[in-house]
Protein backbone atom coordinates (compact mmCIF):
# COMPACT_ATOMS: atom_id res chain seq x y z
CA UNK A 1 0.00 0.00 0.00
CA UNK A 2 0.92 3.68 -0.29
CA UNK A 3 1.30 6.38 1.61
CA UNK A 4 1.12 9.80 1.50
CA UNK A 5 2.38 12.23 4.03
CA UNK A 6 -0.39 14.65 5.81
CA UNK A 7 0.77 17.86 8.04
CA UNK A 8 -1.73 17.48 10.82
CA UNK A 9 -1.41 19.98 14.15
CA UNK A 10 -1.98 17.06 16.80
CA UNK A 11 -3.28 19.40 19.77
CA UNK A 12 -1.82 16.61 22.41
CA UNK A 13 1.50 18.07 21.66
CA UNK A 14 3.52 21.85 21.71
CA UNK A 15 4.79 20.60 18.42
CA UNK A 16 2.99 19.58 14.98
CA UNK A 17 3.66 16.37 14.15
CA UNK A 18 2.85 14.28 10.67
CA UNK A 19 1.06 11.59 10.85
CA UNK A 20 1.02 9.22 7.33
CA UNK A 21 -2.55 8.89 6.11
CA UNK A 22 -3.37 5.98 3.19
CA UNK A 23 -3.41 7.02 -0.35
CA UNK A 24 -6.62 7.72 -1.87
CA UNK A 25 -5.88 7.64 -5.59
CA UNK A 26 -7.55 5.26 -8.05
CA UNK A 27 -6.11 2.17 -8.69
CA UNK A 28 -9.12 -0.06 -10.26
CA UNK A 29 -12.52 0.43 -11.35
CA UNK A 30 -15.61 -1.56 -10.97
CA UNK A 31 -18.39 -1.24 -13.17
CA UNK A 32 -22.00 -2.32 -13.04
CA UNK A 33 -22.88 -3.90 -15.85
CA UNK A 34 -26.89 -3.29 -16.95
CA UNK A 35 -27.41 0.22 -18.28
CA UNK A 36 -23.61 1.28 -17.22
CA UNK A 37 -21.24 -0.79 -19.64
CA UNK A 38 -24.45 -2.68 -21.88
CA UNK A 39 -27.30 -0.43 -21.91
CA UNK A 40 -30.58 -2.43 -22.81
CA UNK A 41 -33.15 0.88 -22.49
CA UNK A 42 -37.28 0.23 -22.15
CA UNK A 43 -37.47 -3.73 -23.64
CA UNK A 44 -40.86 -5.66 -23.81
CA UNK A 45 -40.29 -8.27 -21.71
CA UNK A 46 -42.55 -10.92 -22.60
CA UNK A 47 -42.11 -10.10 -26.21
CA UNK A 48 -38.39 -10.86 -25.49
CA UNK A 49 -39.05 -14.04 -23.55
CA UNK A 50 -41.69 -15.33 -26.77
CA UNK A 51 -38.25 -14.69 -28.42
CA UNK A 52 -36.36 -17.00 -26.43
CA UNK A 53 -38.88 -19.54 -26.11
CA UNK A 54 -39.22 -20.15 -29.58
CA UNK A 55 -35.13 -20.41 -30.41
CA UNK A 56 -34.84 -23.01 -27.46
CA UNK A 57 -38.11 -24.51 -28.70
CA UNK A 58 -36.88 -24.99 -31.99
CA UNK A 59 -33.29 -25.92 -30.91
CA UNK A 60 -34.41 -28.86 -28.49
CA UNK A 61 -36.89 -29.98 -31.59
CA UNK A 62 -33.71 -30.52 -33.80
CA UNK A 63 -32.34 -32.42 -31.00
CA UNK A 64 -34.78 -34.58 -30.59
CA UNK A 65 -35.90 -33.69 -26.92
CA UNK A 66 -39.29 -34.08 -26.00
CA UNK A 67 -40.74 -30.72 -25.72
CA UNK A 68 -44.27 -30.64 -26.48
CA UNK A 69 -46.97 -28.11 -27.69
CA UNK A 70 -44.75 -24.70 -27.82
CA UNK A 71 -47.60 -22.66 -26.77
CA UNK A 72 -47.76 -24.80 -23.39
CA UNK A 73 -43.75 -25.08 -23.39
CA UNK A 74 -43.33 -21.17 -23.18
CA UNK A 75 -46.48 -20.45 -20.38
CA UNK A 76 -44.85 -23.29 -18.34
CA UNK A 77 -41.30 -21.90 -18.42
CA UNK A 78 -42.39 -17.77 -17.84
CA UNK A 79 -44.12 -19.14 -15.08
CA UNK A 80 -41.17 -20.96 -13.39
CA UNK A 81 -38.99 -17.69 -14.28
CA UNK A 82 -41.66 -15.44 -12.42
CA UNK A 83 -41.76 -17.49 -9.74
CA UNK A 84 -38.12 -18.11 -8.99
CA UNK A 85 -37.58 -14.08 -9.50
CA UNK A 86 -40.36 -13.41 -6.69
CA UNK A 87 -38.06 -15.83 -4.88
CA UNK A 88 -34.79 -15.03 -5.42
CA UNK A 89 -36.20 -10.64 -4.24
CA UNK A 90 -37.50 -12.35 -0.63
CA UNK A 91 -34.32 -14.27 -0.47
CA UNK A 92 -32.07 -11.15 -1.79
CA UNK A 93 -29.89 -13.52 -3.96
CA UNK A 94 -30.02 -14.02 -7.73
CA UNK A 95 -30.64 -17.49 -9.28
CA UNK A 96 -28.98 -18.91 -12.46
CA UNK A 97 -30.53 -19.16 -15.43
CA UNK A 98 -28.55 -22.10 -16.88
CA UNK A 99 -29.36 -24.37 -13.59
CA UNK A 100 -33.15 -23.51 -13.89
CA UNK A 101 -33.01 -24.57 -17.25
CA UNK A 102 -31.05 -27.68 -16.73
CA UNK A 103 -33.34 -28.56 -13.63
CA UNK A 104 -36.82 -28.32 -15.35
CA UNK A 105 -35.79 -29.73 -18.44
CA UNK A 106 -34.36 -32.72 -17.04
CA UNK A 107 -37.65 -33.23 -15.42
CA UNK A 108 -38.93 -33.55 -18.72
CA UNK A 109 -36.38 -35.88 -19.66
CA UNK A 110 -34.35 -33.54 -21.57
CA UNK A 111 -30.56 -34.83 -21.97
CA UNK A 112 -28.71 -32.58 -23.38
CA UNK A 113 -24.25 -31.89 -23.19
CA UNK A 114 -22.72 -29.65 -21.23
CA UNK A 115 -22.10 -27.20 -24.25
CA UNK A 116 -25.82 -28.13 -25.68
CA UNK A 117 -27.28 -27.01 -22.24
CA UNK A 118 -25.05 -23.41 -22.25
CA UNK A 119 -26.44 -22.95 -25.79
CA UNK A 120 -29.75 -23.56 -24.99
CA UNK A 121 -28.97 -20.97 -21.85
CA UNK A 122 -27.48 -18.42 -24.80
CA UNK A 123 -30.88 -18.81 -26.92
CA UNK A 124 -32.99 -17.80 -24.43
CA UNK A 125 -30.80 -14.69 -23.70
CA UNK A 126 -29.88 -13.49 -27.49
CA UNK A 127 -33.04 -11.70 -28.27
CA UNK A 128 -32.19 -9.41 -25.18
CA UNK A 129 -28.47 -9.26 -25.71
CA UNK A 130 -29.39 -7.90 -29.46
CA UNK A 131 -31.52 -4.59 -28.01
CA UNK A 132 -28.18 -3.81 -25.88
CA UNK A 133 -26.06 -0.75 -27.29
CA UNK A 134 -22.24 0.37 -25.76
CA UNK A 135 -21.20 4.10 -25.59
CA UNK A 136 -19.53 4.69 -28.87
CA UNK A 137 -15.84 4.68 -28.66
CA UNK A 138 -16.10 2.18 -25.47
CA UNK A 139 -13.15 0.53 -26.46
CA UNK A 140 -11.09 3.60 -27.10
CA UNK A 141 -12.24 4.20 -23.52
CA UNK A 142 -11.49 1.32 -21.90
CA UNK A 143 -8.31 1.66 -23.64
CA UNK A 144 -7.35 4.52 -21.73
CA UNK A 145 -7.96 3.02 -18.37
CA UNK A 146 -6.25 0.60 -18.86
CA UNK A 147 -2.98 1.66 -20.35
CA UNK A 148 -3.27 3.92 -17.25
CA UNK A 149 -2.07 1.04 -15.25
CA UNK A 150 -5.90 0.53 -14.06
CA UNK A 151 -7.05 -2.78 -12.97
CA UNK A 152 -10.97 -3.04 -14.46
CA UNK A 153 -13.90 -5.22 -13.59
CA UNK A 154 -17.32 -6.15 -13.49
CA UNK A 155 -19.91 -6.37 -10.68
CA UNK A 156 -23.13 -7.34 -11.81
CA UNK A 157 -26.99 -8.42 -10.25
CA UNK A 158 -27.54 -11.18 -12.89
CA UNK A 159 -29.51 -14.34 -12.95
CA UNK A 160 -28.18 -14.78 -16.79
CA UNK A 161 -25.30 -17.33 -16.69
CA UNK A 162 -21.72 -16.30 -16.89
CA UNK A 163 -21.41 -18.76 -20.19
CA UNK A 164 -23.95 -15.99 -21.85
CA UNK A 165 -22.86 -12.72 -20.37
CA UNK A 166 -19.03 -13.20 -21.50
CA UNK A 167 -20.67 -14.37 -25.28
CA UNK A 168 -22.13 -11.04 -25.12
CA UNK A 169 -18.97 -8.84 -23.82
CA UNK A 170 -17.21 -11.03 -26.24
CA UNK A 171 -19.16 -10.03 -29.19
CA UNK A 172 -19.34 -6.40 -28.32
CA UNK A 173 -15.83 -6.51 -28.17
CA UNK A 174 -15.00 -5.81 -24.90
CA UNK A 175 -14.64 -9.07 -22.43
CA UNK A 176 -10.49 -8.82 -22.55
CA UNK A 177 -10.83 -5.07 -20.89
CA UNK A 178 -12.24 -7.35 -17.58
CA UNK A 179 -10.39 -9.70 -16.08
CA UNK A 180 -12.12 -9.93 -12.89
CA UNK A 181 -16.02 -10.49 -13.90
CA UNK A 182 -18.54 -10.92 -10.78
CA UNK A 183 -21.77 -12.25 -11.52
CA UNK A 184 -24.10 -12.34 -8.63
CA UNK A 185 -26.09 -15.60 -10.10
CA UNK A 186 -22.66 -17.46 -9.17
CA UNK A 187 -23.25 -16.23 -5.23
CA UNK A 188 -25.62 -16.58 -1.87
CA UNK A 189 -25.84 -12.38 -1.89
CA UNK A 190 -26.35 -9.90 -4.18
CA UNK A 191 -25.58 -5.84 -4.87
CA UNK A 192 -26.04 -3.89 -2.24
CA UNK A 193 -24.85 -6.56 0.01
CA UNK A 194 -21.33 -5.76 1.31
CA UNK A 195 -19.23 -8.67 0.81
CA UNK A 196 -20.11 -8.87 -3.04
CA UNK A 197 -18.02 -5.66 -3.26
CA UNK A 198 -15.48 -7.48 -0.72
CA UNK A 199 -14.96 -10.46 -3.21
CA UNK A 200 -14.43 -7.73 -6.05
CA UNK A 201 -11.62 -5.50 -4.33
CA UNK A 202 -10.23 -9.09 -3.64
CA UNK A 203 -10.29 -9.67 -6.60
CA UNK A 204 -8.91 -6.81 -8.42
CA UNK A 205 -5.79 -6.78 -5.69
CA UNK A 206 -6.78 -3.43 -4.17
CA UNK A 207 -7.62 -1.48 -1.06
CA UNK A 208 -11.75 -0.12 -0.86
CA UNK A 209 -10.68 3.17 -0.98
CA UNK A 210 -8.73 3.08 -4.07
CA UNK A 211 -11.02 1.49 -6.11
CA UNK A 212 -14.14 3.44 -8.12
CA UNK A 213 -17.24 2.06 -8.96
CA UNK A 214 -19.36 3.11 -11.50
CA UNK A 215 -22.83 2.64 -12.22
CA UNK A 216 -26.40 3.79 -12.41
CA UNK A 217 -27.93 2.60 -9.96
CA UNK A 218 -27.89 4.59 -6.43
CA UNK A 219 -28.78 1.94 -3.77
CA UNK A 220 -26.92 -0.72 -5.44
CA UNK A 221 -24.07 0.93 -6.77
CA UNK A 222 -22.93 3.79 -5.37
CA UNK A 223 -24.30 4.39 -2.16
CA UNK A 224 -23.31 0.78 -1.48
CA UNK A 225 -19.88 0.91 -2.43
CA UNK A 226 -19.24 4.71 -0.83
CA UNK A 227 -20.47 2.64 2.24
CA UNK A 228 -17.97 0.20 2.10
CA UNK A 229 -15.16 2.64 1.63
CA UNK A 230 -14.71 2.71 -2.41
CA UNK A 231 -15.42 5.65 -4.01
CA UNK A 232 -18.13 6.55 -6.28
CA UNK A 233 -19.17 7.69 -9.37
CA UNK A 234 -23.01 7.79 -10.83
CA UNK A 235 -23.38 7.25 -14.59
CA UNK A 236 -26.53 10.01 -14.88
CA UNK A 237 -29.89 9.04 -16.71
CA UNK A 238 -33.50 9.76 -16.91
CA UNK A 239 -33.92 7.23 -13.80
CA UNK A 240 -31.79 9.01 -11.36
CA UNK A 241 -30.84 12.42 -12.57
CA UNK A 242 -32.91 13.99 -9.66
CA UNK A 243 -32.03 11.95 -7.09
CA UNK A 244 -30.01 12.51 -3.87
CA UNK A 245 -26.14 11.10 -3.83
CA UNK A 246 -24.14 9.87 -1.22
CA UNK A 247 -21.93 12.22 -0.39
CA UNK A 248 -18.64 12.86 -2.29
CA UNK A 249 -20.34 10.58 -5.22
CA UNK A 250 -18.74 11.70 -8.80
CA UNK A 251 -21.51 12.17 -11.72
CA UNK A 252 -20.73 11.56 -14.92
CA UNK A 253 -22.77 11.78 -18.40
CA UNK A 254 -20.92 9.30 -20.02
CA UNK A 255 -18.14 6.70 -19.69
CA UNK A 256 -16.01 8.28 -21.70
CA UNK A 257 -15.62 11.03 -18.91
CA UNK A 258 -13.85 8.48 -16.81
CA UNK A 259 -9.98 9.31 -17.28
CA UNK A 260 -10.11 12.53 -17.13
CA UNK A 261 -11.87 12.03 -13.80
CA UNK A 262 -9.70 9.72 -12.41
CA UNK A 263 -6.95 11.85 -13.45
CA UNK A 264 -8.24 14.90 -11.82
CA UNK A 265 -8.69 12.48 -8.39
CA UNK A 266 -5.28 11.05 -9.05
CA UNK A 267 -3.40 14.75 -9.51
CA UNK A 268 -5.53 16.42 -6.34
CA UNK A 269 -5.64 16.74 -3.17
CA UNK A 270 -6.16 13.51 -0.93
Amino acid sequence: MFYTLYPIPYTLYPKRCTLIMPAKKIKAVLFDLGETLLSFGKVRVTRLFRQGAKLSYEYLKSQSQPVGNFHWYCWQNLIRVRIQSWLSNVAGRDFDMLALLKKVGVKRGIELEPQQWQHLAWLWYEPLSKTARVEPNITRTLAKLRESGLNLGIVSNTSVNRCCLDKHLEQMGILDFFAVRIYSCELDFRKPDPRIFEIAAQRVGEAFQNILFVGDHIRNDVAAAAKIGMQAALLVNAANVRKKVPEGTWRIGQLAELPSLIEKINAGPL
